[in-house]
């Protein structure tokens, strides 16, 4: 029997509300990430790495909302959209009809295996009977349609939704649902899953030791003593290359690159399943960065550990990962194992990446920038969100967005044009 992956994200969506409209920050990013292995995660800034992390440790500001899909870590739903949340984005759509059934297919799957006998669910019984009437009266309301594109089920099911969000949505519910929540992600967070967040300064306090900040993340979840804690937290800092000395500093008395180096200390302190590294080696010099990296490998192998490196450094991805993901504009654009998409990108986005990062191998090109700046995602563009900028763009990516081809076994590609990019057979414009 196959063991089920540690970590998948399904279709994840998740919106930010600011004052000029909804920014659609991650829209649709599905992966999986099998026990010990490790994901690369690129693309430029603004395409959604970083909001994805943050969405798998449940840590999104306020006008922050995940509005549809789910997050699964070792077998167990960490996160989702409510029912009503995810209705208010399909009402608005065009193909609104095709989505709803969507939803009510992957909400009836979750409801039934979060209600399973021996199923641990983050989320409570309440939600889920909640969930499961909401639902059923959707479907009801679906039944009543008169024929396709029934406009008066559409907006019977706006006014379903509203009613929805003012009872169960209020802001009173919610919060009541965040803390039941908060509660079970305790036995989660940092324990199994942990982050090295990329502005160190800002991860830790600056009033308290650093050495006292990592020892309360073990004390926390650990059964052990403050002495036992302290000599942990002195083992941290030689795996990171700190004199233990500088366990009593301050944050503001370290370097950049000491701050990065004690964030990822505090990350390992716990050996989690799972790490998400953003920009690790941002602030460190190549050496340490070499040796942080190995360091990092050395513990996946010793203890199983898988992770996630979001980075902007192509070579980084290269050297510590079986899998890279390329995102753009807030989707997924491509994924697969590592050496198939460097040997034959199928997407005209990691094509511009790889033409972009020099070489040290075979003969020497000139980089070519991939013209033009990601799109504003409160208005992305229609059809393919990279069209505007694409040297193979044609009028079918104008107008319809494409969907998801595997080119190969387990190598994905967003693009309409996917086949014949892999098959080298596309002409530029």
């Amino acid at each position: 029997m196959v063991a089920p992956p540690l970590l998948e994200l399904r279709d994840l969506k998740v919106y930010f509300k600011v004052m000029k409209g909804t920014v659609k920050a991650v829209d649709g990013v599905s992966f999986k990430l099998e026990r010990g292995s490790t994901m690369g995660l690129v693309g430029e800034s603004g395409c959604g790495k970083t909001t994805t992390a943050y969405s798998v440790m449940r840590l999104l500001p306020p006008n922050g909302m995940i509005v549809g899909g789910e997050i699964m870590f070792d077998g167990q739903v960490t996160a989702n959209a409510d029912l009503a949340t995810e209705m208010t984005e399909v009402v608005k759509s065009p193909a609104w009809e095709v989505e709803a059934e969507g939803a009510i297919q992957r909400w009836e799957a979750q409801i039934q295996r979060l209600s399973g006998p021996g199923v641990q669910a983050v989320e409570s019984q309440s939600f889920l009977q909640q969930q499961q009437g909401f639902l059923e009266r959707i479907k009801g309301a679906l039944a009543q349609r008169t024929g396709p594109g029934d406009v008066s089920v559409r907006e019977h099911l706006r006014r379903m939704t509203v009613r929805e969000m003012n009872s169960f949505g209020s802001v009173r519910s919610r919060q009541k649902r965040e803390r039941e929540i908060e509660q079970k992600l305790a036995t989660i967070r940092w324990k199994r899953v942990s982050m090295i967040f990329q502005s160190a300064m800002n991860a830790f306090n600056p009033v308290y030791r650093i050495g006292d900040q990592i020892a309360e993340a073990i004390l926390t979840h650990e059964d052990i003593t403050k002495d036992e804690a302290r000599q942990r937290v002195l083992q941290l800092f030689d795996l990171v290359g700190i004199d233990r000395s500088r366990a009593d500093g301050y944050p503001h008395e370290f370097s950049g690159g000491m701050r990065q180096r004690s964030m990822i200390a505090m990350a390992l302190a716990l050996n989690p399943q799972l790490l998400i590294a953003d920009e690790p080696t941002t602030a460190l010099d190549v050496i340490m960065q070499d040796r942080i990296l190995a360091e990092i490998r050395d513990l996946q192998r010793e203890l199983g550990v898988a992770m996630v490196i979001i980075t902007h450094d192509v070579s980084v991805v290269a050297e510590v990962a079986e899998k890279i993901g390329v995102m753009y504009a807030g989707k997924m654009f491509e994924h697969g194992n590592i050496v198939d998409i460097f040997d034959r990108p199928a997407n005209p986005y990691t094509i511009g990446l790889m033409n972009a990062f020099p070489s040290i191998k075979g003969a020497r090109k000139k980089l070519q920038s991939i013209p033009g700046s990601p799109p504003n995602l409160v208005s992305p563009p229609s059809g393919c969100r990279f069209h505007p900028r694409c040297k193979f763009a044609q009028e079918v990516c104008k107008r319809v967005e494409p969907a998801m081809v595997e080119v190969a076994p387990n190598h994905w590609s967003h693009c309409h044009f996917a086949r014949e990019l892999y098959e080298g057979s596309l002409k530029e414009n």
